[in-house]
């Protein structure tokens, strides 16, 4: 996981825990939490320890986004299907359009799952590098 292709959308490093933002942003803030163990486990195998720093990030993550980007809410998922490896998605959703950097980011399921979703969505990459710094240094 720890390539330079994944690395450079590093958020901040915990001590059972990297978070990272998501390099598609069709959904504003999307984020991930990135258990640093090495094993294949399910979310409920996960130790008190990892449990409750995980809680911890949640929490602070979601004070960021909301006072970044106001999400209406924020789902997160636990899916594991294509990232074999202990990681929650961090997804925040949007009643209306939200507008940065001169790009519109529409959640195009309001109320919905976020899935699917546009997998062929982009950014500037100087917006996705700003999106990454202004999370990283309220979470700092």
């Amino acid at each position: 996981m720890e390539d330079e292709r994944y690395a450079r959308f590093k958020l901040k490093e915990y001590k059972h825990w990297s978070v990272f933002l998501f390099e598609n942003q069709c959904f504003l803030g999307r984020s991930y939490i990135w258990a640093k163990r090495s094993d294949d486990v399910d979310i409920v195998e996960m130790s008190a320890e990892e449990r409750d720093e995980f809680f911890l990030i949640c929490g602070k993550l979601k004070v960021a986004l909301n006072q970044l980007f106001q999400p209406t809410r924020l789902n997160y998922a636990a899916l594991s299907n294509e990232a074999h490896h202990l990681h929650v998605h961090v997804i925040p959703r949007y009643d209306g359009d939200k507008e940065l950097g001169g790009v519109t980011f529409t959640d195009t399921n309001k109320g919905g799952a976020p899935w699917p979703y546009d997998k062929s969505f982009t950014i500037p990459e100087e917006l996705l590098l700003k999106i990454r710094d202004d999370i990283a240094k309220l979470l700092a």
